[in-house]
Formats: structure tokens, sequence, C-alpha cells
């Protein structure tokens, strides 16, 4: 059997809609409402229970690292996409032929301080990473674990 490339993760949420406190209190989550097809295929075809995740805080005035999760199920049928009255509903997507796939994440700490992508940007060391990469705006992504790491080693 092959050594998965990635067990490590980077998962992007609103911390006016969901943020590391919120995780928190509810321990476990599902992550739903991811409809982008390459952050899909990384939940249902690289994501295992037990990979670890670093949880970002983006589209708010410090976007960074804030804390860390841990996959807690393996993928399976998001819901929403078949509730019509979701704001994920996918009205192409059937229960025989599911679209959307979810994982669930449960809470493991919020980190000592927010490790901002300002931050993240200005080290070198990270160049590669695809957080920091022009363009990139994918809500989950793999992390290498030098990544990880070296990350970590910040806080």
């Amino acid at each position: 059997m092959s050594e998965r490339p990635y067990t490590h993760w980077l998962m992007k949420s609103e911390p006016d809609t969901f943020s590391i406190d919120d995780l928190k209190q509810r321990k476990r989550e599902p992550w739903d409402g991811v409809r982008n097809y390459q952050a899909r295929n990384f939940m249902r075809d690289g994501m295992r229970k037990g990979d670890k995740v670093f949880f970002y805080h983006s589209n708010c005035a410090e976007p960074g690292i804030a804390g860390i999760a841990e996959v807690a199920s393996e993928a399976y049928p998001d819901p929403s996409q078949f509730d019509p009255k979701s704001k994920y509903f996918d009205p192409a997507s059937s229960r025989d032929n599911p679209r959307w796939m979810l994982v669930d994440v449960k809470y493991v700490r919020k980190l000592k301080r927010v490790i901002t992508l300002e931050e993240l940007k200005n080290l070198p060391a990270l160049a590669d990473m695809a957080l920091v990469r022009k363009g990139n705006r994918l809500s989950v992504m793999p992390v290498g674990a030098q990544d990880w790491n070296f990350i970590l080693a910040l806080e």
C-alpha cells in the first residue's frame, strides 16, 4: 500500500459564520457547503479520519490560522445539497449520485495566537505552500508535513 501524499490540511471558514470558538463549543461539526470540485475531491479522496487540520479564519480583518481540528469521519454526502431550503441546495445532485461530500471535523485546540496570512506570506520557507500563492481561493487544501511543522513552530 502506498503512503498518502497528505495527512495534514487547511480548512477555511469565515469567523462570523463559523469560527474556531464555535467548533470548540460544539466539539464536532460537519464541514458542509463546500461547492468547489477540487476542495470536494480533497475531502472525498484525500482526507481520512484522524488527519490534522489547520482551522483558518478567512474574509475577516485579520485572516489566519486560528486553531487545530481533526478529521472525525470519512467523507459522506453533504445533506444540504438535497435540501431545497438550503443555500447549498444543488438541484443537479441526487441521493443516488451525490455531487457534494463533506467530512466531520472535531476541535483539538486554539493556537496560542492567530498566525496571520500576512506573516505566512512573508516567510520564504512557505513560498510553495498553496495558501500563500496568488489566486488560490480554495477553502480546503493539503498542507505538507514540513509546512505543518514549520507553522506550528511559529506559535
